[in-house]
């Protein structure tokens, strides 16, 4: 259980701020057309401030030139580990096939921070509000879906081949999918279809794919403004707590409110990238955590049961997603800029790729490397996640390099 890609591979570059009109210095004589003199300086007024002014300051934070948020990168592999070391050893279920006892057994202080990993899904859909706000802005539909499908699919279904084959070993103890159910997930559509999953960690693409086409009808087609991203999120937020309320299971699947809070304050946080501190945007963080805070706590928390693998406390949840929101906004507003190492770029582009690969063969290395080869846990544990990040550069170089830009290409020259 995991999350998806929240950009391009390649650098992500800030926002076009545009160009910023300087004062009108009124009528220029003859005589100054020689010897021109510069108007006095304006004292602006904050209140009245105009956009532009805002979109200069968002400039001076790196919001006008094309950089890489390196933070933003490694604040990602950050999350995928979180959700790494969640099927690793926060919880049952196959994994403890692969190890031959609970995790509990084989981390008995460390599984009940594991369990807290699961929520780095929830991160990753606040950097993917903010990334997709920012790759989507004055950008045309077209351009917009060629982007999302190369970017997506290519190691995607490199990922659905590979597990469906090791699967598929005599010797592997996990049972692979039927063909056809297979090639159902080539489509990632496979869960509205209720057909068998190939990866478990798809669920969150297919909460992906609804906020890609959300944003793409709401916000791209129309062409991408300040206004229309707060409506957009005003809007959405609304909806969504009536599709709670309604119980209406088709508005469930296409506003989904347990995730689109998350979404929403990645947006927010963008505006604050772009535009500076305004307090809408603010605003829109604001209630987007307070309500992500509550789905995060319905769906993870329970009380202390011996039966259960392990007892999430309430206040960990919040601080845990209330870091994600605060870490985003950190690097939305250029707090993190002294971050900018190279390594954390080749890091962000690592973790899609060990997203898709990590959990499903991720059991096999676990079971080959513990029982197999006699590795103590910890060192299955760090040898596993190695291996996982060493195929993940595998699929970056050998496909994602290669395919992302043919596909992009082809999609954006295509005929309609």
């Amino acid at each position: 259980m995991s999350a998806p890609p929240a950009s391009d591979a390649g650098p992500i570059p800030a926002p076009d701020a545009g160009p910023i009109p300087a004062p009108d210095a009124g009528p220029i004589s003859n005589a100054a057309a020689t010897a021109p003199t510069p108007a006095p300086p304006r004292t602006p007024d904050k209140a009245l401030e105009p956009s532009a002014g805002r979109t200069a300051k968002a400039a001076a934070r790196g919001g006008g030139h094309p950089v890489r948020l390196r933070a933003l990168d490694g604040l990602r592999l950050l999350a995928a580990l979180m959700v790494a070391a969640y099927h690793y050893g926060g919880r049952d279920g196959e994994i403890t096939q692969a190890w031959g006892s609970s995790p509990r057994t084989q981390f008995p202080t460390l599984s009940s921070y594991f369990a807290y990993g699961c929520l780095g899904v929830q991160i990753f859909f606040v950097i993917s509000g903010f990334v997709i706000c920012m790759s989507g802005w004055g950008r045309p539909l077209r351009s917009f879906f060629a982007s999302r499908v190369s970017r997506l699919y290519p190691a995607y279904w490199v990922a659905i081949i590979l597990v469906t084959g090791v699967f598929a070993l005599p010797w592997v103890a996990y049972k692979a999918v039927s063909p056809s159910d297979a090639l159902v997930n080539l489509t990632m559509l496979q869960q509205p279809l209720g057909v068998d999953r190939v990866l478990g960690v798809c669920w969150t693409l297919w909460a992906e794919l609804r906020f890609y086409a959300l944003f793409a009808l709401f916000v791209v087609l129309p062409g991408a403004t300040r206004h229309r991203v707060v409506l957009f999120c005003a809007v959405w937020t609304l909806g969504s707590a009536f599709a709670e309320a309604s119980n209406l299971p088709l508005l469930d699947v296409v506003l989904m409110p347990e995730y689109s809070s998350y979404f929403i304050g990645g947006m927010g946080i963008y505006l604050l990238h772009r535009f500076g501190h305004d307090a809408l945007a603010w605003g829109i963080i604001g209630i987007s955590f307070l309500i992500g805070q509550h789905y995060a706590i319905r769906e993870l928390w329970h009380p202390a049961n011996v039966d259960a693998f392990s007892y999430r406390s309430a206040t960990a949840i919040i601080a845990v997603v209330a870091f994600g929101y605060a870490a985003v906004t950190l690097i939305a507003l250029g707090k993190l800029n002294w971050a900018n190492w190279r390594w954390l770029t080749v890091a962000g582009a690592l973790t899609y790729p060990f997203y898709l690969v990590h959990e499903h063969l991720g059991w096999v290395a676990v079971w080959a490397f513990h029982q197999k080869l006699g590795i103590p846990s910890y060192g299955t544990f760090a040898l596993t996640v190695l291996v996982m990040l060493g195929l993940a550069w595998v699929l970056y170089r050998y496909v994602e390099q290669r395919l992302t830009p043919m596909i992009k290409r082809s999609l954006t020259t295509v005929r309609l």
